[in-house]
């Protein structure tokens, strides 16, 4: 099976308990477009960005999503939900199969700092296999940000990057650069679903491994079912982007390293950064 069905839902939440509102949308999408395999919501969108809503995983929550998944026999990415662990509070996202089963959950490794304030960073990759059709891999708004951690997961063989994310800033135009360049760099589908209404500015988009955009929503509440050609991604990984760039072969065939990473203490421009805080007030100046 190389065609495989996502819709990603850009979906108008509040701040408050919106998992209802979310299975209404799942319902209303599988009825009208039955032959949708996968369902994925923005980040946070189930109770917003208040941190009084994090969750136990294994928890309530995740059986909420587990049981409309296996009712509906589809594989499902509901955004993600802040996770308490501890005295840790993570950004968790998780991909529920078909049964109704947990394949995984992904911590966001990039908190949106200084903005998204005592949020632990998770330190783990996930990639997860759906029979038949491919190989994902997870990432969390933020982390888009980071091309380190596309090509980490295109290295593990990831062919779709789904990234649920929370944006309301005026930096979402740059964020659709990234999706692109994400996907062209590393010769990969990029689902990235935002939530829109209170707490986003829609915008989501989907782009090809051959760095085309496939779809652009528009800011308000909008539905997005989409076949992906999965066997495209080897496709081009195997003959370049336009029959040119063959990136990452050429990445396995380097002989280049980056010690840079290596390094325990950041060297060079990163020590002159100074402390991750948010810009204060005044400090623009005035050039001489």
């Amino acid at each position: 099976m190389s065609q495989f069905a996502i819709a990603g839902l850009q979906l108008e939440v509040s701040g408050k308990d919106n998992r209802y509102l979310i299975q209404k949308e799942i319902e209303k999408t599988l009825r009208l477009f039955p032959w949708v395999q996968m369902v994925v919501i923005g980040e946070l969108a189930t109770f917003g960005a208040d941190k009084s809503f994090a969750q136990e995983l294994p928890g309530d929550i995740e059986n909420f999503y587990c049981r409309i998944a296996r009712e509906h026999g589809i594989w499902l990415v509901p955004g993600s939900v802040y996770e308490k662990k501890g005295d840790h509070i993570y950004n968790t996202a998780m991909a529920i199969d078909p049964e109704g089963k947990v394949a995984g959950r992904y911590r966001k490794m990039f908190p949106f700092c200084p903005y998204e304030e005592n949020i632990a960073a998770g330190t783990d990759f996930l990639v997860f296999d759906v029979p038949g059709a491919g190989r994902f891999g997870f990432q969390i708004c933020y982390d888009q940000w980071f091309p380190e951690t596309a090509r980490q997961l295109a290295w593990m063989g990831a062919e779709v990057l789904l990234c649920p994310t929370m944006t309301n800033t005026v930096d979402r135009e740059l964020e659709l650069c990234l999706a692109r360049a994400n996907a062209i760099s590393n010769q990969c589908y990029v689902v990235n679903v935002n939530v829109a209404g209170q707490l986003g500015n829609g915008r989501s988009i989907v782009v090809g491994p051959d760095g085309k955009v496939i779809h652009q929503a528009g800011e308000l509440q909008e539905t997005i079912p989409l076949e992906l050609d999965i066997a495209r991604v080897a496709q081009v990984r195997e003959r370049g982007v336009m029959g040119l760039g063959q990136t990452l072969k050429s990445l396995r065939d380097s002989g280049a390293e980056f010690p840079v990473y290596r390094d325990a203490a950041p060297a060079g421009a990163a020590a002159r950064l100074g402390p991750l805080v948010k810009p204060a007030a005044g400090r623009g100046g005035k050039l001489d």
